[in-house]
């Protein structure tokens, strides 16, 4: 019935746009969509065309958008993803550019690993002494924190740093 698709990084984040719309404010417009995340409704339009064909909206011309249960499994774990993601690397004091990070990250992160960042979460938010802890650490690391090594962020590039 359906075509199968592995979702696309811009797919992933069309179907979380969705989402959010959806549980905002119960209905969705591909004009909300467009104005959403900045593209032009040509773009909105190629792309609902694509979630419909696999089974993730159910699209008619003219009319408002609807998710399918498919798409409303895959876009809370989308929007779930991203906030855990934030709060986790909100975590250390020293991380800045959050949202930039995490961008760059999320497409890449199976179910299971963020099942453990979860985890993680949990586990230094019941103890705060537990996050002191770990921060203490880093001082005993061999990672090379002196080194000048701002050409391994790609992201850096993309986000104009």
């Amino acid at each position: 019935m359906y075509k199968e698709m592995i979702l696309t990084e811009s797919m992933e984040d069309y179907l979380e746009m969705f989402y959010r719309i959806v549980s905002a404010q119960g209905y969705i417009r591909p004009v909300d969509l467009s104005n959403a995340i900045k593209v032009k409704p040509s773009s909105v339009t190629r792309m609902i065309q694509k979630l419909d064909e696999a089974g993730f909206i159910k699209y008619e011309k003219y009319r408002n958008i609807a998710l399918t249960e498919k798409g409303m499994v895959y876009g809370r774990f989308l929007v779930w993803r991203d906030e855990k993601l934030k709060e986790f690397f909100r975590l250390s004091k020293e991380n800045t550019r959050v949202e930039e990070q995490v961008e760059g990250i999320e497409h890449y992160i199976t179910p299971a690993t963020m099942r453990f960042i979860r985890s993680l979460i949990i586990y230094f938010r019941a103890d705060p002494k537990r996050l002191q802890e770990l921060e203490g650490l880093q001082s005993h690391t061999d990672y090379p924190d002196h080194e000048d090594l701002q050409y391994l962020r790609a992201w850096l590039f993309r986000h104009g740093q």
